[in-house]
């Protein structure tokens, strides 16, 4: 039994708000049908403990509350599984989530990654039982030792889970890319992950059917040395998601592509690509979730104080049709 509850009733001012977010929502984000596929990302800043309140206070730490988590809720429920990056070791906040959420809505995570650069992390997956079905698969990413030429293993390690819609299966691998000091710190770790998946996926007889990778790359701009890291290895960076804003802090003149969504579509000889997706037709259609004007709008809070109750991050999410 979850013990994670929220008080009742709900405040007036809190469902008021919600409403707003959900009519946002529905002019965001595509509806779900009996043959699509909604794919969510999102790093969901420092998702460990909330305050047992619908409203936290000044003083209270932290400051994300039940009103915060009923929000989240909001944008994760209308996605069919949804790749969560920055769930911390302490899972009061993700417990909390899925009790908003209801009993339909489960989690498959990973341990935390330990170390100062693991940052207490772990990664998770929430899906709607009633869309998606675990396949089977899950696991975490682990470099193979060469002695010739030794590698660190990922900071936070990347974490892959399978499931199935419509006897359509599909391996989500999501990962939160070391930020460092610098954005050279954060080039090898980039590019070994998107060369072990592209190994992964060219595998003949592997558990590979629909790769796709998504979470948080740190990547600074398209077209930088990141961006090309991780685009040469045959990964599709969708064109829908080429001018959404990543972060609440972007702007026209600071924007960035931390967060992606993508999949194998590698180039031929001739310049055409072939997409490697099977029973899956991508239908163009995807964008980030601005939940900004439409959350906690009585509170007063500026962006860095709402990034601490929701997220610095907006979501990401792709539309897919199922054609088994």
């Amino acid at each position: 039994m979850n013990p994670h509850v929220p008080p009742s009733p709900v405040p007036d001012r809190v469902a008021a708000d919600l409403a707003g977010l959900h009519r946002a929502l529905d002019a965001q984000v595509a509806p779900r049908t009996e043959d699509n596929l909604l794919i969510g990302t999102w790093n969901i800043r420092a998702l460990g403990n909330y305050t047992d309140k619908w409203t936290a206070s000044g003083k209270d730490s932290p400051k994300r509350d039940w009103h915060s988590l009923a929000a989240i809720a909001a944008v994760v429920e209308r996605f069919d599984v949804t790749a969560i990056q920055e769930t911390k070791r302490d899972t009061r906040a993700l417990f909390a989530l899925l009790s908003l959420l209801g009993e339909d809505y489960r989690v498959i995570a990973s341990d935390v990654t330990e170390g100062d650069e693991g940052n207490d992390e772990r990664l998770a997956y929430i899906y709607d039982s009633r869309r998606v079905q675990p396949s089977g698969l899950v696991g975490e990413i682990v470099l193979p030792p060469k002695a010739e030429n030794p590698v660190r293993q990922f900071a936070r390690t990347p974490y892959a889970a399978g499931f199935v819609r419509n006897d359509v299966e599909f391996v989500l691998t999501t990962v939160h890319v070391l930020w460092g000091k610098r954005w050279q710190d954060r080039l090898p770790e980039l590019t070994a992950f998107a060369e072990w998946m592209r190994g992964w996926a060219d595998r003949p007889k592997d558990w590979n059917r629909n790769l796709f990778v998504l979470g948080d790359f740190n990547i600074d701009r398209r077209d930088d040395r990141l961006w090309m890291a991780f685009f040469a290895t045959g990964l599709y960076p969708p064109a829908v998601l080429h001018d959404v804003s990543r972060t609440i802090f972007d702007n026209d003149r600071d924007r960035h592509y931390y967060d992606q969504i993508s999949w194998f579509t590698p180039t031929l000889a001739d310049g055409t690509t072939v997409s490697r997706l099977e029973g899956l037709d991508f239908t163009h259609t995807g964008g980030n979730v601005d939940f900004v004007p439409h959350t906690l709008t009585d509170s007063g809070l500026d962006k860095q104080q709402l990034s601490w109750r929701i997220s610095d991050h907006y979501p990401l999410w792709l539309e897919f049709r199922v054609t088994p």
